[in-house]
């Protein structure tokens, strides 16, 4: 029995040394793989580089003295490393961040982390709208206000304001500036738009304007929905593009349905225009007037407009009777109709309420001119109206905010607070990701954003021909 016992102590003893030296041996494994000790400049620097590819004491944690257990992968060696004290031995199995996380060595503080990457120093990255600089172990950025604010959309959507606020990828990365610049570019209205007398609608005593109304319903088919203008700043263009085709629609029941070009107005439109670079809205309706669009089909958006100078590719030319026509063909070669649809001279409606309602109801959709502040650009959804922020940074571009749109009905809901309030249906030019499907609510009757300020409408000039 005694010996027994002895075989096995003696067996027991012999399998903790065999075990002993197999982990001795691991843990002594050949670090020279990735032992700065024996690199080149290069190889160091390339050593040091792969030191923030990942995770590892500050992921597993440090130890005191000899931990077996306080073990992690290291992958850039496809071995093991550890995060105790022990590997602190000349043949060094310390994980790549051990002397950085667990004793603040400053041999691997040169340069920026951000997100857990490391950048070298001098490396620049976005931050939004600011560039961020590696300079001295620290990030400096710009201070550049940015378009889209998280802290704004957070306000809004905490709050009840009667709408919801979003974060659209279009506008990531632009400062507000940009934003006024290049998604507006309505010029302010001129002295002699603004001096135009109002016009009234005359409708029968008996008729009650209704509680809604939406145009797209009363004419189907001839009403036209939203654009996307990008960052092209040619709102006048768009939005007196889009109120003209609805209005000749309209007014030849249906005979002429075709959206007319904004290209055309931004390409070809030279009396005191910009381009995307601005314009305004009576010189675009001299235009429709005096040389008249053909249709969206005809002459498409161009890609990348801003930074080309595309010159016009149409021309017209006077039939004698009032009449212009195309004396080139379409720049789509697959549409072949190069009609040309002209109007009347705009007129001005009242800034009545009331009187916007019945032109609306009666001959279609209109132009309204609003102020654009920096809060708009996020709108999602709801009726809108301006949330004052703490640092209301639109003042600065009063001269830049003027928007030109297209109201296209009314409506009654419960808005903030749970109260019934009034609004306007506009269509934007940011495309259908935008707000509501391209469509926007508004308050109405109060003026909100200038928006019953000034309100332009015009006739389509049809002949005798022409009518239905």
């Amino acid at each position: 029995m005694w010996t027994w016992y002895k075989l096995l102590i003696f067996f027991y003893l012999t399998t903790e040394i065999w075990m002993e030296k197999q982990f001795v041996s691991r843990r002594g494994m050949n670090l020279q793989a990735y032992s700065t000790g024996n690199f080149t400049d290069l190889e160091r620097t390339r050593f040091k580089r792969a030191l923030y590819k990942g995770h590892y004491c500050r992921t597993r944690g440090c130890c005191e003295d000899r931990n077996d257990d306080c073990v992690t992968h290291f992958y850039e060696a496809n071995a093991m490393c550890y995060c105790d004290k022990f590997c602190e031995r000349e043949n060094s199995d310390c994980c790549p961040d051990y002397k950085f996380f667990c004793q603040g060595d400053n041999l691997y503080q040169k340069g920026c982390l951000r997100d857990g990457r490391h950048y070298e120093e001098g490396s620049v990255i976005k931050e939004n709208c600011n560039d961020c600089t590696c300079s001295d172990q620290q990030w400096r950025c710009s201070q550049q206000v940015c378009l889209v604010r998280p802290e704004l959309i957070e306000n809004i959507n905490t709050r009840d304001y009667g709408w919801t606020a979003h974060n659209y990828s279009q506008f990531w990365g632009m400062t507000l500036e940009e934003g006024y610049k290049f998604r507006l570019g309505t010029l302010p209205p001129s002295p002699t738009l603004l001096s135009m007398n109002e016009i009234t609608v005359t409708l029968p005593s008996k008729i009650d304007l209704p509680e809604f109304f939406i145009s797209s319903y009363k004419w189907p088919g001839w009403t036209h929905d939203p654009l996307d203008q990008k960052n092209c700043a040619a709102s006048w263009a768009f939005s007196t593009a889009s109120v003209a085709a609805d209005r000749i629609a309209i007014q030849s029941n249906g005979r002429y349905t075709a959206n007319l070009s904004p290209q055309n107005l931004i390409s070809c439109c030279v009396r005191n225009r910009h381009g995307c670079k601005g314009g305004s809205i009576d010189k675009a309706w001299w235009y429709l007037r005096k040389r008249g669009l053909v249709s969206h089909a005809c002459y498409p958006l161009f890609k990348d407009q801003i930074f080309n100078n595309n010159g016009c590719d149409m021309a017209s030319r006077s039939d004698g009777r009032g009449k212009r026509h195309a004396t080139k063909p379409c720049p789509n070669n697959i549409e072949k109709s190069n009609r040309i649809y002209q109007c009347s001279p705009p007129y001005r409606v009242s800034s009545n309420e009331t009187e916007i309602m019945k032109e609306i109801i009666q001959n279609g959709p209109v132009q309204a001119i609003m102020q654009v502040h920096e809060d708009f650009f996020h709108y999602k959804t709801g009726i809108y109206r301006h949330v004052n922020s703490i640092k209301d940074e639109s003042e600065k571009y009063r001269n830049l905010r003027t928007h030109a749109v297209k109201l296209t009905g009314w409506g009654v809901l419960r808005g903030a607070k749970g109260r019934k309030e009034k609004f306007w249906i506009a269509a934007n030019s940011w495309g259908k990701s935008w707000g509501e499907n391209g469509y926007f609510r508004i308050l109405r009757g109060v003026n909100e954003s200038d928006i019953e300020k000034l309100i332009i409408a015009a006739w389509g000039h049809l002949t005798s021909s022409d009518e239905p």
